[in-house]
This record gives structure tokens, sequence and C-alpha cells, in this order.
């Protein structure tokens, strides 16, 4: 006993500026990454994809052939040329249809064939039945992202009625004084002819949580592997005998074995990719099997699962063993802090701000987001983000080993040891084999 209270460190300065500091950072860095990409979606939009399909098959009118579903698209097209918040994508109704089954489309227009012969229909001069509107149909894409389809919902939405009230103007003007003939409610659709309907375009199984659920199971993976990542690394620290380990009131040391920097990564890296096998699995089983997760391609997803828990907690512990004590700081702003709000899960990347689409280049959980998203929602299929998965987290994985490795082998070469050299001869004297 030196006779110093122990609360007397609450005096020093020094303990009170690194915490404040190191506290007061993460507030900040949190608030700012999960506020600042979510606050203004629809005024961060740009480019969001969006699907415009004319089937209109037109009518034979006055000599010439005329084909409302046209004037329809080249208007909508026109009419967003300068925003630039909407690209839409012209294209056939096969493609579409494709295209909202791989997530590439948060929604999509669709001018029906018949648009033109029930539109120009409106304009007879009959006096019997009810003139029926003609339809024009928004198509939503939950399974992309319930935001991202809901802003694509709305601005299709808009172009479609804009686009009625001005088919509506030219049919009015073409009718001119002859419109005194119609029928009253004739006349009053014959000024906005088009009735906008709202469908599903990609209807998920009930058991998707309107299409988060890829990104929670996603969620769930990263955690698993970064919460496992300081787990194990403090065991295998505790196993060489380098720190000790506190089990309620006991704290258990072992023996010093010596092991270089390089080597202890290595072993820890062992740990984590066996264990990922365990972790992947149970993850699986709690998802699907006991919570009924809608999920398809189950050894694929297992295997996905696996990797990615692997990948996620191997980077975990390179940055844990590089950086020591402030590479878990580093480790929570890396797969959580800046990868949350990067996903396109809650938020599409084309809703951004430009330095979280730069962010969501690179970010793993966009990544394994995408690799799920594909597994449950679209058959698998390469091109709907399964591919880009697993490259990906096979980038990811070898710059971890690479950067780990190097930076811990050029630690060993310069003796940047874990122990003190005053300590150094202490230790191996109570050190014991293996």
């Amino acid at each position: 006993m030196n006779g110093i209270h122990p609360f007397r460190v609450l005096r020093a300065k020094p303990l009170w500026i690194a915490n404040a500091v190191i506290t007061g950072v993460l507030a900040l860095l949190f608030s700012v990454l999960y506020v600042g990409a979510n606050i203004d979606p629809a005024g961060h939009m740009k480019n969001l994809p969006v699907g415009l399909v004319n089937a209109d098959q037109g009518v034979d009118a006055g000599g010439r052939h005329v084909n409302l579903g046209e004037q329809i698209t080249k208007s909508i097209k026109k009419s967003s040329a300068g925003g630039g918040k909407i690209d839409w994508k012209v294209m056939d109704e096969r493609k579409m249809k494709e295209e909202l089954g791989k997530g590439k489309l948060y929604g999509a227009l669709v001018v029906p064939a018949d648009f033109t012969s029930s539109t120009t229909a409106l304009t007879g001069t009959t006096t019997t039945g009810t003139p029926v509107r003609p339809t024009l149909t928004v198509l939503t894409n939950q399974s992309a992202g319930s935001l991202g389809s809901g802003l694509a919902r709305t601005a299709t939405t808009q172009a479609a009625e804009s686009a009625s009230l001005r088919i509506g103007q030219e049919l009015t003007a073409q009718r001119g004084t002859g419109q005194a003939k119609l029928p009253a409610a004739a006349r009053v659709l014959l000024a906005d002819p088009a009735a906008v309907t709202v469908k599903d375009g990609y209807p998920l199984d009930s058991h998707s949580g309107l299409g988060l659920t890829a990104f929670y199971y996603a969620l769930v993976l990263v955690v698993c592997g970064m919460l496992s990542a300081n787990v194990i690394s403090g065991q295998v620290d505790h196993a060489l005998g380098y720190t000790h380990n506190d089990m309620g009131p006991l704290r258990l040391h072992r023996p010093l074995i010596r092991a270089t920097r390089v080597q202890t990564l290595a072993i820890a890296g062992t740990l984590m990719a066996a264990l990922s096998l365990l972790m992947g699995t149970l993850v699986m089983v709690g998802a699907v099997g006991i919570m009924g997760m809608d999920a398809s391609h189950l050894p694929l997803l297992w295997l996905y699962s696996v990797t990615a828990i692997a990948v996620a907690g191997i980077g975990a512990l390179t940055l844990l063993a590089v950086f020591g004590t402030p590479g878990m700081l580093l480790v929570t702003l890396v797969f959580i802090a800046m990868a949350v709000p990067t996903a396109g899960a809650t938020t599409p990347i084309e809703a951004l701000p430009g330095f979280y689409r730069f962010l969501a280049e690179f970010e793993p959980l966009r990544q394994i987001t995408g690799g799920i998203r594909s597994i449950l929602y679209y058959d698998a299929q390469g091109d709907a983000g399964l591919t880009r998965g697993w490259i990906m987290m096979a980038v990811g994985l070898a710059a971890a080993a690479l950067f780990g490795f190097g930076v811990l082998g050029w630690y060993d070469r310069k003796g940047l040891h874990r122990i003190p050299a005053e300590k150094k001869a202490e230790a191996e004297e109570t050190a014991v084999p293996a």
C-alpha cells in the first residue's frame, strides 16, 4: 500500500481530458453519421432508378397513328432532364420485371396497352353510360428498400398525375367548342383523363420484414464478427499470459507464452475462422428456424453467413492488433457508425449526401447486405448483389491480411515487443511451456 486513496485519481487532469476527448468524439461522430445521412433523403436524392414502360398500342385516327403513351414517356423524360433526382429507365415490360426482380429499380410507371384508345373514347359524344378512365400504373418495390420505394412512388405518382393533366389540356384544346356537346362527366374526365393506381411490383413473402430482413440479418453477421473479435482477442492474450482475465470476483492469470505479434494475430484469426462455422449456423437457426424468417437457398445462405462473420471478425482483429486499445473504437466506427447509414437499407444510396455515397463503395455492411438481399429476395442471382458481395468480402479479407501481417511484422522486426524490456527477464523466469 502506498497510502494514496484510489479516488484521488479523479483529480488527475489527463484522466478527464483523455476520456472526455474520446467519448466526445464518439458522440459527435455517431450523431453526424447517423442523423446526417437521413436528415433530408428527398433533398439529396440523385439518379434514383425508376422504370418507365410504354405498352400503349395507340390508335389510328384522322389518317395518322396516335400514341399517347409515347407522349407521356417523352414528356416525363423531358420534364425531369434538369432535376436529376429520378433516373427514368425507358424499357419494355419484360425488362422492367427483370430489373425489379434484381432490386435495380425502386419502382416503375407503366402505360397500359389500351391507354390511347381508352383516352380518346372520352371525347365521344355518347350520352349513355359512364366514361371509363384510362389507368396509369405505379409499381413499387419494397425489396429494394422501403424508403427508396416510397420516394420512387411519390415521384412516379406526381409524374403520372402531371402527365394526365398535360394530356387533358391537349384533348380539351383539340375538342375546342365541341366539348360543350359532351356529357358533364366526360368533360370533367377530359381535363384529367388518367387514373393513377399503385401496385406492388415485386411482392415479398409475409415474413420478409417489408424488405428489411436482409439488412438486419447482415447487421447481425457483422456485429457477431465485430464483438467476437473483441472476445477472441482478449482470450488469446489471456491464454498466452499477456493479460489477466476477470471472472466475477476472481482474477485469473496464466504463465507467459512468448509469441510475436504476427503469431498472436494468426492464432486469433484461426479461432475466428473456426468459430464462424458455429456462429453462422446459430444465426441462421435463430433467424430462420426459431423466428421464421422467410429464406431460400439455405446452404448458400449458411456459407455466405459463415464467410461474412469470418471476414468481419478478421478485419476487426486486425484493427485491434495493429492499433491496440484504440482499435476497438476504430472497429466501432468502421463496422457500425459508418456502416449502418451507408448500407442502402433504410435510406437508398441514391438519396445520401456525396460523402456517404463514397463510404458506401467499400463499407462492409453494404456489401454483405447486397449479397443477403440477393439470396433472400432475388433467387440468389449474381448480378443482384451476390457477386459483388463475394468479391468485396474477398478483397476485404486480403486487405486485412496484408495490412495486419504487414504492420505487425514491422513491429516485430523493430523490436516493438508487447512486454517492456525491463520486465522481459522477469516474465521469462515465470514462463512455462504451453
